[in-house]
């Protein structure tokens, strides 16, 4: 590749930002989800990845996470000192982090297809006479 084909592509950073860029994790969809409709500081969503499925959970990765989408428009942020103890920043989602959601659940529609494609194959692969046995005994028949 010559120096004149590489500066003419776009570059990556550049088309990670637009709205219909595919995720890359679960992540910031989830994260995303959980600020539809409502305003929450960053303990109170890592409690609602957990109750989603979240195992394992880096904090650290979940503020640098949330502090890039931040940099990016998805979400935005406030502080809240109207509690007793230290401030919080509390995290809504932003117009443009509502049109990435919409892209994040069009790419999974799209993946659930094929891992039900995926599955279908191999259970025949795998179980092959399962799928024959069930067509010889009539279970397919109307």
């Amino acid at each position: 590749m010559t120096n004149n084909e590489s500066s003419s592509s776009p570059t990556p950073e550049k088309k990670e930002k637009t709205p219909s860029a595919i995720p890359k994790n679960f992540l910031v969809p989830f994260l995303l989800l959980s600020l539809k409709g409502w305003s929450l500081h960053g303990y109170k969503l890592i409690q609602q990845l957990t109750a989603l499925g979240f195992s394992s959970i880096d904090q650290g990765n979940v503020y640098r996470t949330l502090r890039q989408l931040e940099k990016d428009n998805l979400i935005s942020s406030t502080w809240d000192t109207n509690e007793g103890g230290p401030a919080k920043r509390i995290y809504s989602l932003t117009k443009y982090g509502e049109e990435y959601l919409e892209t994040c659940v069009s790419s999974f529609e799209h993946y659930q297809k094929m891992l039900r494609t995926f599955f279908t194959m191999y259970t025949n692969v795998m179980f092959p006479f399962s799928h024959q046995d069930k067509t010889e005994s009539g279970d397919d028949a109307e």
